[in-house]
């Protein structure tokens, strides 16, 4: 028996991404005065950018970021975000996509690095679910949206650990350790077990495997619970010692997913059938 039908797994998918959406727009809206005339990352510098685009371009994003409009935007992309607790639709995930891409462009690709990339994916999917459904049963088109954010899920999991794999400092834990010199408890006390060089290799090694392994979450729907349930552990564990909040929330989007298409695999693979 499973432990969660194909509409609670969607249901969470979009419930998390809402989740996501909000952290985020309500970080900006914290920053807002950081993006005003006088602000650190005020616009008057990053509309140099644009300097070569088509006139309606400029104007469209001149209009955009300007404060007045990037607080509407904000609380736009809010109530668009909290609709997604009710439910998604082709209307609202096309505006958050949409949304979005202006956020990177106003960021130059990039606010938080790879939480902005794996938020994204996740619209992304939202948004091919409801264009595939257009064309085909909606139950279909869910399919596609899911296995899609699933691959990119699992791919970046394994792709992190495998450059680990590559870099000798991260096989004998010495990253580890200074990473962790310079996050928010940082620097490590004289005495921190973290200088213990035994015990950051091992970490270190737990963490290459178990991300190496994302792929096999795919095995069994226990083994997708598993997985997330250690990838919940490894983001909040970054959010503590880093800060990193967007993260896991960017991320934890994608576990509704991934359990999706592990039990997906389950109903169609010839084991499951023969029994």
């Amino acid at each position: 028996m499973k432990p969660f039908t194909d509409a609670q797994l969607i249901s969470g998918f979009e419930a998390l991404c809402a989740v996501s959406l909000l952290v985020q727009a309500f970080e900006f809206w914290r920053l807002r005065s950081a993006h005003g005339p006088e602000g650190v990352w005020q616009w008057s510098i990053q509309r140099q950018d644009l300097v070569f685009a088509p006139r309606v371009v400029r104007a469209f994003f001149e209009t955009l970021f300007a404060p007045h409009f990037h607080a509407v935007h904000l609380v736009v992309r809010m109530l668009l975000a909290t609709s997604l607790f009710w439910g998604s639709s082709l209307f609202s995930s096309t505006l958050l996509f949409l949304s979005t891409i202006c956020v990177l462009v106003r960021w130059r690709g990039s606010f938080n690095g790879g939480s902005d990339f794996m938020t994204l994916v996740v619209l992304s999917g939202l948004l091919l679910t409801h264009l595939l459904a257009v064309w085909m049963p909606l139950e279909v088109s869910w399919r596609g949206g899911l296995w899609y954010v699933t691959i990119q899920s699992l791919t970046s999991y394994f792709i992190s650990g495998a450059i680990k794999l590559q870099h000798r400092p991260w096989r004998t834990g010495s990253a580890l350790r200074l990473f962790l010199d310079t996050a928010i408890f940082g620097p490590l006390a004289t005495r921190s077990v973290w200088h213990r060089a035994g015990l950051a290799a091992w970490a270190s090694w737990s963490f290459i495997l178990w991300e190496c392994s994302a792929p096999l979450a795919l095995l069994s729907t226990a083994s997708a619970l598993i997985f997330c349930a250690l990838a919940a552990v490894f983001h909040g564990l970054v959010f503590w010692y880093f800060g990193l909040n967007r993260f896991f929330w960017a991320w934890a989007a994608t576990f509704p997913a991934i359990i999706f298409c592990a039990a997906d695999l389950q109903r169609i693979s010839p084991v499951s059938t023969l029994s």
